[in-house]
């Protein structure tokens, strides 16, 4: 069951309007939604989208402190998702009259089942069907996609996946956004420092599941000669069989990073005062494993 109705609600809408008074525009009205967990406390991270019957996002938003979704949208049959990490997203049907509240009262989100986790033992990256990727903005309008192409990383997973440990080596001058000149450049001494510093590390003893597939990974980053804490907010998607029927796990996981904190802070200047290159790097990592061995 991916979630309920709580309550009638065709009484409910029956009732009085709490929007007398209120202006709407001609030919639209107004529709509110509830997500609550299963004990009825709000879900404060709540995702609603509302979309038409051609499958078209109308409106979309997160709820407010106490769970609640409000909009204005044009009269018509509308379908509606909620959306919640660690949670079944719901999907119902909505009706919105002219000049009238259509409340669709409460939803209970289910706690969503946790996927399958990886056996206890010792796994390794398998780089082939992995990738750990960065996008940093270039001169405050555009953004720069690069990768790292050499790297490798081997997993403890513990009885406890709590207590387990996590080691990655990557390659500095693998670092590649299709462009020479431009790799080059990242390489040097202005930023990688390849030749002084010629691998990153990350190092984790720290799991923490936040629920359903949704986990944090904390440890430590060492770059440029610096070594910072780093959390990767990761998804894990479960684990699975490949082509030759050998055993994997899957996540994806993201994390930013701020090049001042590593001593990266080679920097131009434009004219109107814009700078070159941005402040920040977001690193996303697709990840698959293997048992080691």
């Amino acid at each position: 069951m991916f979630g309920r109705w709580v309550g009638n609600r065709t009484n409910r809408a029956q009732r009085a309007n709490p929007l007398a008074g209120v202006s709407v525009p001609p030919g639209a009205g107004v529709l509110s939604c509830r997500a609550l967990d299963p004990v009825k406390e709000p879900v404060r991270g709540a995702e609603f989208a509302v979309s038409d019957a051609m499958g078209r996002t109308v409106v979309s938003g997160g709820a407010d402190p106490f769970g609640s979704f409000v909009a204005t949208v044009p009269a018509g049959e509308y379908r509606l998702a909620v959306t919640a990490e660690g949670y079944t997203p719901f999907r119902g049907n909505a009706s919105v009259s002219e000049s009238t509240h259509s409340p669709l009262g409460d939803v209970t989100l289910q706690v969503a089942p946790q996927p399958p986790l990886p056996e206890a033992g010792d796994w390794e990256i398998e780089p082939m069907h992995s990738s750990i990727a960065f996008t940093a903005r270039h001169i405050g309008l555009a953004r720069i996609h690069g990768r790292f192409n050499t790297f490798a990383g081997a997993l403890r997973i513990a009885e406890q996946v709590e207590r387990s440990a996590m080691h990655v080596v990557i390659d500095a001058s693998s670092i590649d956004t299709a462009v020479k000149m431009r790799d080059d450049h990242l390489r040097s001494a202005d930023f990688l420092d390849v030749d002084q510093f010629p691998t990153l590390e990350f190092y984790s003893d720290r799991f923490v599941h936040k629920g359903g597939s949704r986990w944090a990974i904390t440890g430590a980053l060492s770059l440029h000669g610096v070594t910072r804490t780093v959390t990767l907010d990761t998804e894990y998607l479960g684990v699975g069989n490949g082509m030759e029927g050998e055993t994997r796990a899957a996540c994806r996981a993201t994390t930013e990073l701020h090049r001042d904190d590593f001593t990266v802070n080679w920097q131009t200047m434009l004219a109107r005062g814009i700078a070159a290159i941005g402040s920040s790097v977001k690193i996303e990592l697709d990840i698959q494993i293997v048992p080691k061995g």
